[in-house]
């Protein structure tokens, strides 16, 4: 039981002395196989697994979790493999939105309770991915971040076809009456051919190149198949940089800086990713203690988008990588100043100095900054007396005649009335309309479901419309399109302006300006939410439901509970016994 080493570690409070506690520890852990000469000061490497059969996206993680314990063993540390919830966009209901904050408390707890001097997030699925790195960066331990991969191309038809996009592509083909009921269902087992993570810039792959971007993972880890060779290989090396960084002391809140997160968002425009990335950048960065506003989000609209993937392009995450992968990207970035390229990443190297050299193999796939699929991508930001904390919209899906539109608003008070009247054909809308959905925020459906790209009726299907504008508190799958306007702040639950809108009501949206105005005086707009207000029914639920609603933040916040943001540390809690 030497210390040896320079910087006492963690773990050394559990097994680092010679008395009852000591032996204790120790004890326990050599039930398992652990030879004596274990316990000599190596450090002790969490691997934080979220392998989960009802998550199919991770269903791959133990065999990813053998190689990096491989790599920590090899790089003479100590492995420990531990789990925390498995966060299943898939399965999981109302929404993996709604446990994301549950995930990270557990991961948070795991980390600092237990002794661990260094951690391996296993993630992949979409919620995964921000949960555990919000609970690590509540800890401020040494972190690195190992994502499963994108499943390989969904082949239909003689056709590649990407994951989440193909569902609803031909969900409105058949509503349209343009396939038939079999055609539809003929698709499903076309979709999903391996282990991972939806194949397109569907959120999965947009938070794998976030946490590339913060530099939280080794560089081209975003984009590798989950069943490719390549990705084991990254696993090890993960494992074995893990056990430097400790020995480094390489924190989390060294390489999550302001400037990595403004790389994100960049990052984010050129890759044509997620609106679920605001929420959850913004989360990550209350956990570390980085300002971050939606506002910032302003940083990516002067990027183009050059990744010409699904849902904004053509290609699919093998394309992606066979084609140079996110350190294309960050090349081509940083070459036209759109990169802060000092900022640290987990292997101890600048962002730039890990992509300055990357080459590209498809200039199709991977555009070149002047000729982008895109010329201005990002995220845009609206506000005005609609959505006075703001709203997003990812003009890369939208269809551009549709940025700048006014129209007549028809209403769905919650997910269930959309769902009984969209596809009446007494419906009164066509194309012209602005469809407005309530009551789907964070408090309201409860947990912000993935409802916000709602299907349009069939009456207007039927004439050959693709898209309108939708209008709604709800948040919207990475895979999905179209013109778009979610994360309504405040929410209709919280009594925001959009609870107040009647069908007739006016609405107008100016993307260029980033205007969200509904056309009805101050005064009426009062009026109508005090009578609201007046009649609310408080609904008690008990249990994480009730706790989930008195306690979470609006959408501009990040959603996570208010008493969860900021740093905690890892200092060492007190003895069981």
């Amino acid at each position: 039981m030497s210390s040896d080493n320079k910087k006492k570690l963690r773990s050394a409070s559990w097994f680092g002395t010679n008395d009852k506690n000591g032996f204790m520890y120790r004890s326990w852990m050599k039930n398992q196989g652990i030879p004596d000469h274990h316990f000599d000061g190596r450090p002790v490497i969490g691997v934080c697994n979220t392998w989960s059969e009802l998550t199919p996206c991770n269903a791959h993680f133990r065999q990813i979790a053998e190689r990096v314990k491989n790599g920590i063993r090899e790089a003479g540390g100590i492995p420990v493999e531990f789990p925390v919830f498995s966060n299943g966009e898939s399965n999981l209901r109302p929404t993996a939105m709604l446990t994301r904050n549950l995930a990270s408390m557990d991961t948070e707890e795991a980390i600092r309770g237990n002794p661990i001097d260094g951690v391996v997030l296993l993630v992949g699925c979409d919620k995964t991915t921000p949960a555990l790195l919000m609970g690590a960066a509540s800890c401020d331990v040494p972190t690195i971040v190992v994502t499963g991969g994108p499943m390989l191309n969904g082949k239909h038809h003689g056709q590649d076809v990407g994951s989440g996009t193909l569902v609803w592509r031909l969900n409105e083909e058949y509503k349209a009456g343009n396939i038939t009921l079999q055609e539809f269902m003929d698709a499903e087992a076309s979709m999903s051919r391996s282990a991972g993570t939806c194949n397109t810039m569907g959120t999965a792959s947009t938070m794998a190149c976030m946490a590339e971007s913060l530099g939280t993972s080794l560089p081209g880890n975003a984009a590798i198949p989950a069943v490719d060779s390549r990705r084991y290989v990254l696993a090890h090396l993960s494992g074995m940089r893990i056990v430097e960084m400790v020995h480094e002391d390489l924190t989390l809140s060294k390489v999550l800086t302001r400037d990595a997160f403004i790389n994100a968002i960049r990052t984010n425009a050129a890759i044509g990713g997620s609106t679920n990335a605001v929420i959850h950048l913004k989360a990550i960065a209350g956990r570390i203690g980085v300002d971050l506003s939606l506002e910032d989000w302003n940083h990516g609209r002067d990027v183009p988008t050059i990744v010409n993937l699904q849902p904004s392009g053509k290609y699919l995450m093998e394309e992606f990588y066979y084609a140079g992968g996110l350190p294309v990207v960050h090349r081509r970035m940083g070459e036209t100043g759109k990169l802060n390229k000092d900022a640290l990443t987990v292997n101890g190297k600048s962002i730039w100095e890990n992509t300055k050299d990357a080459p590209c193999y498809n200039d199709d796939v991977i555009r070149t900054m002047d000729n982008p699929l895109v010329e201005s991508g990002g995220i845009c930001i609206l506000r005005g007396n609609l959505s006075p904390r703001g709203a997003v919209l990812k003009p890369s899906a939208a269809s551009p005649e549709l940025m700048k539109h006014r129209g007549r608003a028809v209403v769905f008070e919650d997910f269930d009335d959309y769902k009984a009247r969209i596809n009446d054909p007494d419906l009164d809308i066509d194309e012209t309309c602005v469809m407005v959905l309530k009551n789907c925020g964070p408090k309201g459906y409860p947990g912000m479901a993935e409802v916000g790209n709602m299907g349009l009726p069939p009456k207007v299907l039927k004439k050959g419309i693709k898209d309108m504008v939708r209008i709604s508190d709800a948040r919207m799958s990475g895979t999905a399109f179209g013109t778009v306007v979610l994360h309504v702040a405040p929410e209709a639950m919280e009594f925001g302006p959009l609870a107040a809108v009647h069908n007739g009501d006016f609405i107008q949206l100016d993307a260029y300006q980033g205007l969200l105005h509904l056309e009805v005086s101050d005064e009426e707009l009062a009026n109508r939410l005090e009578k609201l207000k007046a009649s609310r029914v408080i609904v008690r639920t008990g249990g994480y439901l009730e706790m989930y609603r008195e306690r979470v933040l609006q959408a501009d916040e990040g959603c996570d509970f208010d008493f969860l943001v900021g740093c905690r540390g890892a200092d060492v809690p007190k003895h069981s016994h």
